[in-house]
């Protein structure tokens, strides 16, 4: 039988209110994520990222300062957001990001080829498990998106920083115990493509 796989992807992050509670809950469950980082809040907290990769988390490129990318955005700008946020992460982490996930999903052809030049490939998230934690709808409406809609190969969507709000980690606090209980074991996108699984990834942009 196939292992269950499911990979957990966190952005806008670091947060010191909220993600050192989810990496506390990632090591009870053992299960493994990867944080799409935004490189000025590393800046700011480098020993939060510094643990991420200390504990197996996967470090992905978030853009330096969540910078929309919108079609109007010049050349030259979208090239800084990447550079400067790719450089700072792997000093930081000492890992190569692999991946990189345009803030809100918004991306055309420009960013796309952008990103390969730099060795990155644009991902997103499985197209029925975006959770908008992002508008704290309720840890109960955040929990029942997961796990409603849990399938072997979803990349979920989920936030470690969110202005306010610390919905996400209740949420996981019921989510991760579930998932185990259901057989699932919680991997690293990097992982996650390693065994070849991977739900239709969502490629419009809804936040």
């Amino acid at each position: 039988m196939d292992e269950k796989l499911i990979a957990l992807t966190f952005d806008d992050g670091p947060d010191p209110r909220t993600t050192d509670k989810i990496l506390d809950l990632l090591s009870k469950y053992d299960a493994k994520a990867t944080f799409f980082v935004v490189g000025r809040r590393a800046e700011r907290f480098p020993d939060i990222v510094r643990r991420e990769a200390l504990e197996g988390h996967e470090i992905a490129n978030h853009t330096y300062t969540h910078m929309y990318f919108n079609g109007r955005n010049r050349q030259q700008d979208i090239a800084s957001e990447m550079d400067r946020a790719g450089s700072k992460l792997s000093e930081i982490s000492g890992q190569r990001c692999r991946w990189f996930r345009p803030p809100g999903g918004f991306y055309n052809e420009t960013v796309i080829r952008m990103a390969k030049e730099r060795g990155y490939t644009v991902i997103l998230w499985s197209w029925h498990q975006d959770t908008r934690d992002w508008i704290s709808p309720g840890v109960g409406q955040i929990v029942r998106k997961v796990l409603n809609n849990a399938r072997n190969g979803d990349i979920v969507l989920l936030h470690d920083h969110v202005a306010g709000s610390t919905q996400t980690v209740q949420a996981l606090e019921q989510i991760l115990p579930e998932l185990t209980r259901r057989g699932y074991r919680m991997v690293t996108v990097s992982e996650l493509m390693r065994h070849g699984k991977s739900n239709p990834v969502k490629l419009d942009n809804t936040h």
